[in-house]
């Protein structure tokens, strides 16, 4: 698909995350004004609550853009979801009668804060990329035993923390925790000393399923409503020390960042990518019925405080060993209700190259192979004031769709007891 053209200048340009192919949904606030809906078009803005109050939108849920997250949209469902983009495309569109009106409702994003694009349900985070499962199986157990033996056959999850995932640019707290050093007779309590990032991507679920409901994969792919940036911040030492036998806990309940907008489904069909060639065969409820994954290149950077960023790793979403879809199949398919506005991560998403490794924990192999960076500083894991950015776009012809920046800095332990 072409770029489509629209008659905000800067969504034209090629270096745009935002063009009109694009359109994706944040919340946003300009001053001392309320956090609203808006939409993103180039360097600018649409306030969707002015838009419904001026009669340019209407919906079946009155006021449902004059709210600070999307859920009320996102309840709707997917015939909603299409004619909202398609009216959204009607009014920006290159030539639209309705630039005149549209004008007015736009603000400069620049000026803007970005807030939580939506109330997060349920956090569930998966453990689906096999070349991270690989590096991190051989870390811990060797080549032969890396991949558990479930791992080729289903989705491997855990329930998160909904109540630490946080938009882009908020600080994140070193968390506190317990470890045991191999040769301590017991463990010791104190500030995290391997805390790493995960470079995953985040699906955003937009309906429900009852209780004691399955679902198909293609069900599952129909009601997910978009895609976010997602960093499930990680603190190593403390999750050695406490995931055996029940996974991972306060290593993970600490914060998860996502990016500010939400990527639309729509937005992203172009970019339709395949699952893997298949080592076993999936059971039959897990198989995919067509191209469930997205190609979308992916970049993680790091910069100490004060100093410049250098990027540490470069992949893409395509490699992912189960998509998204699968993952909800899976989640819903002991009967697990599903809500609108759950979020799913993906997993960490690694290749095949070290250059293409999407945690420090793989970088640095587990700290032993420490990695420069362009201003000369070394890293194994993260340092107070150090500054983690993630980035993401699908590729097009003469455009590309991006998500905005995924953020983090962090700060120092707060001191406990």
């Amino acid at each position: 698909m072409p770029l489509m053209k629209s008659w905000v200048a800067s969504a034209n340009t090629a270096d745009t995350s935002f063009p009109l192919n694009n359109l994706p949904y944040g919340v946003f606030s300009v001053g001392d004004n309320e956090p609203r809906c808006g939409v993103a078009i180039g360097d600018m803005i649409l306030d969707m609550s002015r838009c419904e109050a001026a009669g340019l939108i209407t919906l079946d849920a009155d006021g449902a853009f004059d709210l600070p997250f999307w859920n009320d949209v996102i309840e709707l469902g997917a015939d909603v979801w299409a004619a909202l983009r398609a009216r959204l495309i009607e009014l920006l569109s290159e030539g639209s009668a309705h630039e005149a009106d549209v004008k007015e409702h736009l603000a400069p994003m620049a000026d803007a804060t970005m807030h939580m694009p939506f109330l997060v349900g349920e956090f569930t985070d998966f453990y689906a990329g096999k070349h991270h499962a690989m590096n991190v199986g051989t870390m811990f157990r060797g080549p032969e035993n890396a991949l558990p033996p479930n791992w080729l056959h289903i989705p491997i999850g855990y329930n998160g923390r909904a109540s630490t995932v946080v938009v882009s640019g908020t600080d994140i707290t070193r968390p506190n925790g317990q470890t045991k050093a191999p040769d301590a007779d017991i463990p010791s309590f104190g500030p995290c000393k391997r805390l790493d990032i995960e470079l995953e991507m985040g699906a955003i679920i937009g309906g429900t399923t009852q209780m004691g409901q399955p679902i198909s994969v293609q069900e599952a792919d129909d009601l997910i409503f978009g895609y976010v940036l997602l960093n499930d911040w990680s603190a190593r030492d403390i999750q050695a020390w406490e995931y055996q036998p029940l996974g991972p806990f306060q290593a993970k309940a600490f914060a998860t960042s996502i990016s500010p907008w939400i990527v639309t489904k729509d937005a992203l069909e172009p970019f339709r990518a395949s699952t893997p060639a298949r080592e076993k065969d999936l059971l039959l409820y897990l198989r995919e019925p067509g191209p469930m994954l997205y190609d979308i290149d992916l970049e993680v950077t790091m910069a100490p405080a004060g100093k410049a960023a250098s990027t540490i790793a470069r992949t893409n979403y395509n490699l992912m060993y189960y998509s998204a879809a699968q993952q909800l199949t899976h989640h819903a398919s002991s009967g697990c209700a599903m809500t609108a506005g759950d979020l799913i991560g993906s997993g960490t998403i690694s290749g095949p190259e070290k250059s293409e490794r999407g945690s420090l924990l793989e970088l640095t192999w587990g700290g032993k192979e420490p990695m420069t960076l362009d201003t000369g500083e070394t890293r194994s894991f993260i340092e107070d004031g150090d500054t983690m950015t993630l980035k993401g776009a699908a590729k097009g012809d003469g455009y590309q769709i991006g998500f905005g920046t995924c953020v983090g800095t962090i700060k120092p332990a707060v001191k406990f007891p």
